[in-house]
């Protein structure tokens, strides 16, 4: 009886042992921002604090590309770390990812992880064929709202860290609705919490828009709405911190795709598919504070997190792990970058392939506009 009570007893030590190795895992994804439009990345009028903290902390990649500047097909590509013509209907807008295709909350769940997603949803999962039923494999989800309050995607990101499941670790997918038009930071913006907005006098129009007040006023709105993103992300540290958990969380900053501005969201170029990409893992990270240089994918993000939860990468996933960047045994992990522009509102096909600082695109529709979103364009 002694010995069956210590085995039972060193069963449970050692899986204690291992859920409090396994880090927990946050994936903080904007909606609709460009790459270098946080101050980390060197813009002079946005000021994001909390992201650069964390990217003072962990690592900054210089060379982060989404697989599409788009929406539904981007995050479905994050999701799955899959290319997005290799989740079938879902490479396209608002479409939904093949039954049969792994998603990486799945394989977290089945390692013990708590899964939730806070805010922005976009992504849906086909049961059977020719059914309009549709579910997201995550054991919580909402959107992150509060009649009444805020309506940014991010409300309840703090309440999910406090009100967790103690006995396991989580992976929490945070997506906000910042920064998609219509811009609410138009509509209502809390100075007390946020301070004063962007003015549009102090707005850098890049050069490819037309220099007007009416530009100003709307990259100063969207500015604003990128701040409102990092204030978010630091109440949320500020709750790890609180809770003691914040040395062994695993936080990825990044977006779906550019701004929702001409030449940027859908575009092929690196003003829409490069993404501003943070890592920080105490636990996790070597050497902090570096800056990667790197080519990435955002399909390697799931990979590196089914890893560091210690599972192995099934053959579903096409990316590959970031975790000999963390740990600074290898400098690069990739020497290509390969994205992919289908239908978003309009007809489109192209693709295009990034070696060093070279960017290759091909265009399969070249008797139609460009026309950028539906949103970009009105």
């Amino acid at each position: 009886m002694q010995r069956l009570l210590g085995l039972l007893l060193l069963t449970f030590i050692s899986s204690l042992q291992a859920q409090t190795s396994q880090p927990n895992v946050i994936v903080f994804i904007a909606d609709d921002i460009s790459w270098d439009d946080y101050s980390c990345y060197g813009n002079k009028t946005i000021q994001t604090p909390n992201i650069d903290k964390l990217a003072e902390g962990g690592l900054l990649f210089e060379q982060a590309f989404l697989t599409a500047s788009s929406c539904s097909p981007s995050r479905a590509s994050i999701i799955t770390g899959r290319y997005p013509h290799n989740n079938g209907k879902a490479q396209n807008l608002h479409d939904s990812i093949p039954k049969n295709i792994s998603w990486v909350s799945e394989v977290m769940s089945k390692a013990g992880y708590r899964t939730v997603l806070s805010g922005k949803n976009h992504m849906s999962k086909n049961l059977e064929k020719g059914s309009s039923e549709k579910v997201t494999p995550f054991d919580v989800i909402d959107n992150s709202k509060v009649k009444g309050g805020e309506s940014g995607g991010h409300a309840l990101w703090v309440h999910h860290v406090k009100n967790r499941d103690k006995t396991k670790p989580f992976f929490h997918w945070y997506a906000s609705n910042d920064a998609h038009r219509a811009w609410e930071s138009s509509r209502r913006w809390d100075e007390k919490l946020l301070g004063p907005s962007v003015k549009p006098e102090d707005v850098v129009v890049p050069e490819f828009y037309i220099d007007d007040a009416e530009t100003r006023q709307d990259l100063a709105y969207y500015f604003d709405e990128v701040r409102r993103f990092d204030f978010f992300i630091g109440k949320t540290v500020e709750a790890l911190k609180e809770e003691g958990i914040f040395e062994n969380t695993l936080i990825f900053v990044l977006a779906d795709n550019g701004r929702p501005f001409p030449r940027a969201k859908t575009r092929l170029h690196d003003s829409g598919m490069k993404t501003g990409l943070v890592a920080h893992w105490p636990k996790g990270i070597k050497n902090p504070g570096r800056k990667i240089s790197s080519l990435v994918s955002v399909i390697d993000i799931a990979p590196t997190m089914i890893e560091s939860a210690g599972e192995d990468v099934g053959e579903s996933f096409q990316g590959v792990s970031l975790l000999p960047l963390f740990n600074h045994s290898q400098k690069k992990v990739r020497d290509y970058v390969f994205s992919e522009h289908n239908w978003h509102d309009y007809e489109a096909l192209a693709r295009s392939v990034r070696f060093q600082d070279f960017l290759y695109i091909e265009n399969h529709r070249p008797n139609d506009p460009w026309q950028g979103p539906a949103d970009s364009v009105r």
